[in-house]
């Protein structure tokens, strides 16, 4: 069995891994094609301090369940924090940002339901290539077929 550290953070088993970034990697638990188009599910490491900017998603409400760290989050108007064992729904149309907001580098399990919203970091996985090192041309082709809109800077 394979195991690939990040940071204090682990990742173990056979499931397809993408390196994001500098200590940050999605471990994919399961893929589009493995649930029938119906559900799109990950696990992400993020260090202190990573985050989104202000997006929303058209086609996919996104959930994320925080396994370990601090995390902050805006839904719409709202903003909240919480840490390990934290569970929150980020419809699809309604703005919402979210960031690690502790000292340490975090882990939290996303869904994406149906699997539109998801298929962006399916493809990005298929890429291979730290977010970072994507062109701006691709990214833009990624979020406008995958339904993806940025709305702005994170607010957080």
């Amino acid at each position: 069995m394979a195991t690939t550290a990040y940071s204090s953070l682990t990742f173990s088993g056979q499931a397809p891994v993408w390196d994001m970034d500098t200590n940050r990697a999605a471990m994919f638990k399961l893929l589009s094609d493995q649930t029938g188009n119906r559900v799109v599910v990950f696990e992400e490491v993020m260090p202190a301090g990573c985050g989104t900017p202000l997006h929303l998603h058209h086609p996919s409400d996104e959930i994320m369940y925080v396994l370990s760290g601090e995390f902050t989050f805006q839904i719409g108007e709202e903003v909240s924090s919480g840490g390990a064992g934290t569970c929150v729904f980020m419809p699809r149309g309604i703005a919402h940002a979210w960031k690690n907001s502790g000292a340490e580098a975090g882990r939290a399990l996303f869904v994406f339901t149906p699997v539109e919203g998801g298929q962006m970091f399916e493809e990005m996985l298929r890429e291979q290539r730290p977010f970072p090192s994507l062109d701006s041309a691709t990214i833009e082709r990624f979020r406008r077929e995958y339904g993806w809109e940025i709305l702005g800077p994170s607010p957080l």
